[in-house]
């Protein structure tokens, strides 16, 4: 038991990542538009994550490189490189602006349901807004310290609670497991979910994860010997993880479906855990929802930073100059758009939507870091792995672009 228990680490913090406001918000979403209608979505994000975060794994592991020097390795010049670097720096710098942009407002939304919403000015249709920059500016401290690593350990706590009481609030209310399976295993599309799917797929499936633990693993483990001990982690906190979303759409279904309740802020949210918390729920939800969205706005800069300078061949070092101006303007974007007014509920869905329709960039760039023989000789990808990793890009483009076309308003 200790050896599986020493095993827990770096996919724990993936998970941890994407239990974040953005799963919370999307999940309750999904559950209470379409019921357990859109359950196969999250198993196929769990299936797709868990094989994804494997091959980043066994390539920081094998490779002691992150993706991004890995992908260095793959294109070292020429057109290739040139393509590899725009396409993999517009997914990372498009996808985590507007994850932090999600995460910031998500931990506004806690702040709103435990003090109160406060404006700095209002006019009309303009607003500035004081929670999301504030939760900007102790992400911008804690990482210019370097000293992140305390706090996030509590606020990951405060996560874990979160969905303990998820969990727990699932169990409570005995739903139709009949039900269940059906959602989980009959894939149906309703009319208009395109973008929920999207951004069920987008939270769990988080490109940025795949370059974070690539790094994160080359800490922890140190010869391709511990691969198993790196699967056993992706395995068990994966699953965790997913089971977590599962519930949140399952409580969410029945405390909302069909009611034609409209989510809007935090006090919605929280309606689907009074089964357990009574009157306490506003209040808990809007701490998990602080510690979710300050944790996600910590490490979403962080992790940009690290892809980019991998990709490019910088130094990758916490007071590295290069380093913190690539985290300093993801975060200040994620600053200025929380602070204008913008509507958290759906913008946090569009964030995870948009995360959904970059992962086929960076997914086609980790299958093909992980079948080069020169990279992981004997560790490569083998023909089982390909075919499920191939369903996996193939699958995420079809809802890509089904999500675009849905949003222009072709289908």
């Amino acid at each position: 038991m200790k050896f599986r228990l020493r095993s827990i680490g770096p996919a724990a913090l993936v998970t941890a990542a994407f239990i974040g406001p953005g799963t919370i918000t999307t999940c309750t979403l999904a559950g209470a538009g379409y019921g357990y209608a859109l359950l196969w979505a999250l198993l196929f994000s769990v299936i797709a994550t868990i094989v994804l975060q494997e091959m980043a794994a066994r390539l920081g592991i094998v490779t002691r490189k992150g993706l991004g020097e890995a992908l260095k390795v793959q294109f070292p010049s020429g057109a290739g490189r040139a393509i590899s670097v725009i396409l993999i720096l517009s997914a990372i710098g498009i996808g985590n602006a507007a994850y932090e942009t999600g995460n910031i407002l998500g931990g506004a939304l806690g702040l709103d349901a435990l003090i109160g919403e406060v404006s700095l000015f209002s006019s009309g249709q303009l607003s500035l807004r004081l929670w999301g920059p504030v939760i900007g500016i102790i992400a911008f401290v804690f990482l210019l310290m370097g000293s992140y690593k305390k706090l996030e350990k509590l606020l990951v706590g405060l996560v874990i609670l979160m969905s303990i009481v998820f969990l727990g609030t699932m169990i409570s209310l005995t739903p139709n497991l009949r039900e269940i399976l059906k959602g989980l295993f009959v894939p149906e599309l309703p009319h208009g979910a395109m973008l929920t799917v999207a951004g069920l797929v987008g939270t769990t499936v988080v490109p940025y994860n795949l370059f974070l633990h690539a790094a994160l693993v080359q800490e922890k483990w140190k010869t391709k010997d511990q691969l198993k001990e790196a699967r056993l982690d992706i395995w068990v906190s994966i699953f965790l993880g997913g089971l977590v979303s599962i519930s949140i759409v399952i409580t969410s279904a029945a405390a909302f479906y069909g009611t034609g309740q409209e989510i809007k802020n935090a006090s919605d949210l929280a309606i689907q855990l009074e089964p357990i918390l009574g009157s306490w729920a506003t209040g808990f939800i809007g701490i998990g929802l602080f510690a979710a969205g300050l944790t996600s706005a910590i490490t979403a800069p962080l992790a940009a930073a690290y892809a980019t300078c991998g990709i490019l061949g910088w130094k990758k070092d916490l007071r590295s100059k290069r380093f913190r101006s690539i985290w300093m303007v993801i975060l200040v974007i994620g600053i200025v758009l929380s602070a204008v007014g913008l509507k958290p509920v759906p913008v946090i869905l569009f964030a995870q939507a948009a995360n959904g329709v970059l992962l086929p960039i960076i997914a086609i760039y980790l299958l093909w870091s992980v079948n080069d023989r020169k990279l992981l000789g004997d560790q490569r990808n083998n023909l089982l792995l390909n075919i499920i990793g191939g369903i996996v890009v193939l699958a995420t483009i079809f809802l890509g672009l089904r999500s675009i076309l849905s949003v222009c308003g072709i289908i």
